[in-house]
């Protein structure tokens, strides 16, 4: 018996590692990511910068983007959907 149906490949979000960058640099890396991509994008900013966990989601909320965020030391892991 033959296979028949789909096959469909997860992939992992593209990543950008910001770790040791003071912000701005998180957010400008980020905002030039978004630009380049559709809406509905997801991709992943890194960051190690404590005010990134400020300024990454006001810039995702002022710019009707999706976030989410986990923390696993002083990594961040931005989780974006560009809205």
């Amino acid at each position: 018996m033959g296979f028949t149906g789909c096959w469909f490949l997860a992939t992992e979000p593209e990543i950008i590692d910001a770790r040791g960058l003071k912000c701005p640099l998180p957010v400008l890396k980020m905002e030039k990511r978004l630009a380049a991509l559709p809406p509905g994008a997801v991709f992943v900013v890194l960051a190690t910068d404590p005010m990134a966990k400020v300024d990454i989601p006001l810039h995702c909320k002022q710019q009707g983007h999706d976030y989410a965020i986990e923390t696993d030391g002083d990594v961040m892991r931005f989780t974006i959907t560009r809205g």
